[in-house]
Order: C-alpha cells, then sequence, then structure tokens
C-alpha cells in the first residue's frame, strides 16, 4: 500500500516540503502511481495496452479539439507538474527574497540529485539551465578559441546552433564547417567515418546531435565521442529532442559535455534545462555569464544568471517522478508504436517518402514524411486548416516534409485522424 509518506519519500531529496499542506495534496497522484507500477506487462507489450495509456493521458490538461503532433518543440506538463509550480510561486510572491531565496532556492539541490541519479552520474556534474540553447552555447562559448580554428558539426544540427558558431566566426574568426548525413543513417559505422574524415589539423570542437530534430535520426554518440578523444577533440552532444524520449544513461554515451530541453520529453514546466559537465572538464570551460573565480570547478557557476524563478526548477521533481512513474522503456515503446500506426497506413504509397529509419536502433518519437510533389509549409497549413491538426514543416537541401512527433497523451483516435487527413492529401497530390 503506498502512503503518503512513502510517496513523499519516494519523491527525492529536497521535495519534502511539499507534504506540510502549502503546496498541495499529492494522495491522486500517489495512486496514479502506484495503477501505473501495477502494470507488469513487457514495455512492447504496454505499448499496445490502451488502459494503461488512458491513467496516462488523464494526468494532462492538453485542448482534446486540436491534436498536437509537434511535441518535438514543446510539450505540456502534466496537471500536478503545474501545480507545483504554480503553487511554488505563490509561496515565492508571499515574501520572495525570503520564501524563493531562504527557503526554495536551496531545494534545487533535491532536484539537481534526481536529474543525476536519472543520467547515472554525480550531482555535482549537472547543471541546472533554462534550455538546450543555453546549455549548448555554455559549450559553444565556453571553449577557447582563436583565429582560424575549426569546429565541426554536421549540416542537420539545430539552426540556433549553428548560428552560435557563426557569430564565433564573424566576432573571432573561428570557422565553422559542416557536412551531410545520409538520410536515413542507418550505418553508424559510416556516420562515424563521416565525422572523422572531416576532422582536421585545425578542428578543436565538434557539435553533435544525440537525436536529429529535423528527421529524428538517432546517431551514435559514444562512437564519434571515443574516436574524437582520441584525437583529443571534445565532442558536446546536442541532447535536447534525446532526454526522457527513450532509454539511456551516460554510460550508454560517454561524453563529456551533454545537453538537454527537460520541456520537450520530461515534460518539466517550460523555460527548464540540464547541462551535464564531466568533473574534470568543468574547471576549463567558461559560463555564458560571469561567475566569481572561486566557483571555477563548481558546477553551479554556469547557474550564475542573475535573478530567477525557483518554482520551475523544483517542479522538475514532479516531472521526474512522472517519468520514472510510466517507465522509460515503457515510454519508448509507446512512442515508437504511435509513429508505426500511422507510417504503416501510408508508407507503401509511392507518392510517400520517410525520412526517418524504421529500425528502433535509429528512430523513435519522431519521424518526418514527404507527400511527393507538395510543399511542407502547405501540407502544415492544410492539416491545421481542414483538420486541426499541427505539424512541423521541415525543409533541407537535401530532403523536405512534415515532422510528426506524438507524445504519451496522444490517443489511439487522435492518430487514425491523423492517418485519415494525411491518406485525403494524399489522394489529392
Amino acid at each position: 500500500m503506498t502512503t503518503r509518506k512513502n510517496f513523499i519519500k519516494k519523491m527525492g531529496v529536497g521535495v519534502a516540503a511539499l507534504s506540510t499542506g502549502i503546496f498541495f495534496d499529492p494522495n491522486k497522484h500517489a495512486k496514479l502511481m502506484e495503477e501505473l507500477h501495477s502494470y507488469q506487462q513487457a514495455a512492447s507489450e504496454l505499448a499496445t495496452n490502451e488502459e494503461f495509456w488512458y491513467r496516462v493521458q488523464q494526468a494532462f490538461t492538453v485542448d482534446r479539439s486540436l491534436i498536437n503532433l509537434n511535441n518535438g518543440g514543446v510539450s505540456p506538463s502534466p496537471d500536478f507538474v503545474q501545480a507545483a509550480m504554480k503553487k511554488h510561486l505563490d509561496f515565492s510572491n508571499q515574501a520572495p527574497v525570503y520564501n524563493m531565496w531562504r527557503i526554495l532556492e536551496p531545494r534545487r539541490e533535491g532536484v539537481r540529485q534526481q536529474l543525476a541519479g536519472m543520467f547515472g552520474v554525480d550531482a555535482e556534474e549537472i547543471a541546472l539551465t533554462r534550455n538546450a540553447s543555453e546549455s549548448l552555447q555554455i559549450c559553444q562559448f565556453g571553449m577557447d578559441l582563436k583565429a582560424g580554428d575549426e569546429v565541426l558539426t554536421t549540416s542537420h544540427d539545430y539552426p540556433r546552433m549553428i548560428n552560435t558558431f557563426k557569430q564565433r566566426e564573424r566576432r573571432e574568426g573561428v570557422i565553422l564547417k559542416q557536412f551531410d548525413l545520409p538520410v536515413p543513417a542507418e550505418d553508424e559505422d559510416e556516420v562515424v567515418r563521416l565525422f572523422e574524415q572531416n576532422i582536421g589539423p585545425k578542428t578543436k570542437m565538434i557539435l553533435m546531435c544525440h537525436i536529429v530534430n529535423l528527421t529524428g535520426q538517432i546517431l551514435p554518440v559514444k562512437k564519434v565521442v571515443q574516436m574524437a578523444r582520441k584525437k583529443g577533440i571534445p565532442v558536446v552532444v546536442d541532447g535536447a529532442h534525446a532526454f526522457a524520449h527513450f532509454s539511456f544513461s551516460h554510460e550508454d554515451l560517454d561524453c563529456d559535455y551533454y545537453t538537454t530541453s527537460l520541456h520537450k520529453w520530461l515534460f518539466a514546466p517550460h523555460g527548464t534545462g540540464m547541462l551535464y559537465v564531466k568533473k574534470d572538464k568543468i574547471q576549463d570551460l567558461w559560463p555564458l555569464m560571469a561567475a566569481s573565480e572561486t566557483q571555477d570547478d563548481d558546477i553551479r557557476k554556469f547557474e550564475e544568471i542573475g535573478t530567477h524563478p525557483a518554482a520551475n526548477y523544483l517542479a522538475i521533481g514532479e516531472a521526474v517522478t512522472f517519468h520514472q512513474g510510466i517507465g522509460a522503456e515503457r515510454k519508448e515503446a509507446r512512442l515508437k508504436y504511435l509513429n508505426d500506426l500511422w507510417i504503416d497506413e501510408i508508407i507503401d504509397d509511392p507518392k510517400v517518402a520517410l525520412h526517418t529509419s524504421r529500425d528502433a536502433q535509429f528512430a523513435c518519437g519522431i519521424a518526418t514524411v514527404e507527400i511527393k510533389g507538395v510543399d511542407p509549409g502547405e501540407l502544415s497549413s492544410q492539416l491545421w486548416k481542414k483538420h486541426q491538426i499541427i505539424v512541423t514543416p521541415i525543409k533541407h537541401h537535401q530532403f523536405q516534409g512534415i515532422r510528426v512527433t506524438p507524445n504519451v497523451y496522444t490517443t489511439k483516435a487522435e492518430i487514425s485522424r491523423f492517418t485519415e487527413a494525411m491518406k485525403e492529401e494524399i489522394s489529392n497530390a
């Protein structure tokens, strides 16, 4: 029997004060966690168990008058994550200089420990940031480079991160080098070879995606990191779309720098992110905003951003608990299953081109599909105007299409509506 006391204990260090009644009553959510844990099926079997996923879906307050298939941009938070953040914010505003700074702010350490445990690293290697972009720019601007030094990445990386390097080009004379990836990329050794063959004598940093936002392509991070390490080249990993999306830990990556947004697949409050820096690398990485010299080897130097809300960060703890209640492998299997449902229905049509691998090793809950001869922006617009379905238009010099990202709150009926809408657009093409 899950008691209130036991549930609070499971929530992790730094969150126990929620039991005081100042914030919210967790009994409802303790019952949900107990129900989710009661299912003993393997992840592959549970992926199709609509009873289980109905319980998960009820934790969200999403608008069912539309179908949101752009969860890769930013995801909604479960109701109790929202409640925790709102209650923390209300408490802060009673006397922010005391309640926020003196009472709530120290509890970030509990959230830091929860995230470290989830990623499989030391808590002193985890910084809480506002998003993946901030985490990445800490690394991109924080490494010492001089004019003529090269940074290497692909043409599939996130535009903001490419622009970050381009600013260093304009300002400091750093050289950005990019190359194309296969679409889809189903040979890990070929991906490693492409990275290696583009390394030159002036290459000082590599940026790579864990999962490509354009296509949902999962890349062999560990193999690239270990190849580059032998050459003395640091690799910064963009995990914006990977963390809490599919099952992995730091051991599977062996990277020194990892970045992510927590408001995507972890369902944490909007404007929360995470930065991992290996302990022995912290001292040589400059923070994005100035920190005291005494913090040179302290992971918290990357959190020196001035006044900021405590509420958003403390509510991450609820999101971690929810993720663990679902189970990483169960979540991964469900996301892949939802995409397979619509892909199976249209993939054999000659007018359709899928730009995402169907192999679970290389893709999960993100897929990009093209209706040949149809502009992605126009297709996206038609799906919204005619069917109230939100997708993301993608245009790249190698491919184009719409990016489809369902979520654990997405129902089979919503996937069926999307499938029928796509069949209509295909027949009109």
